[in-house]
């Protein structure tokens, strides 16, 4: 008899779905980080690479770098290395200044001869990842004339 006087009465058993119901849930507030954007502006000739970063309006520069500042050899400022460099850097300073995503916006020299961007171009955007930017969108804003301008050489051609 002292076993089943020590027994308590059995619970009545509850499924998952009534459980969930009665607890309540606390409301989490999930606290957006203000993304402040810009845009970055990457003019590649053959020459050389610069990266420009500005504020959406283009009126306040946030950063500027070139990849002639990268090396010391004249030679190399157009290729893909000083670039990539100069995009590294650039990223970290426009990290520095509070800035979270970029449009980037290419330019190739543009007129009658050069209307693809330098070697420069995808390794600086890749640098930029790289540095923690995120990307908005990536447009190509080379100058395409409308109408002809003249051509160089003069009017019999380039003499060879």
């Amino acid at each position: 008899m002292s076993e089943i006087q020590n027994e308590k009465p059995a619970e009545p058993v509850q499924t998952v779905a009534e459980k969930a119901k009665e607890v309540p849930k606390p409301e989490v507030k999930v606290q957006k980080k203000p993304s402040k954007w810009g845009v970055a502006n990457i003019y590649s000739s053959g020459n050389n690479t610069i990266i420009h970063i500005t504020d959406m309006s283009g009126a306040e520069t946030i950063a500027r770098v070139s990849a002639g500042m990268m090396t010391d050899k004249g030679r190399l400022k157009g290729t893909a290395y000083p670039a990539m460099q100069a995009g590294r850097k650039a990223a970290e300073e426009a990290r520095e200044k509070g800035l979270y995503g970029i449009h980037v916006k290419v330019r190739a020299p543009g007129g009658h001869n050069s209307k693809t961007p330098g070697q420069g171009a995808q390794p600086s955007i890749r640098a930029l990842i790289q540095g923690g930017m995120k990307i908005g969108r990536i447009e190509d804003v080379t100058p395409i004339p409308h109408d002809t301008t003249r051509k160089p050489g003069g009017r019999r051609g380039r003499r060879v």
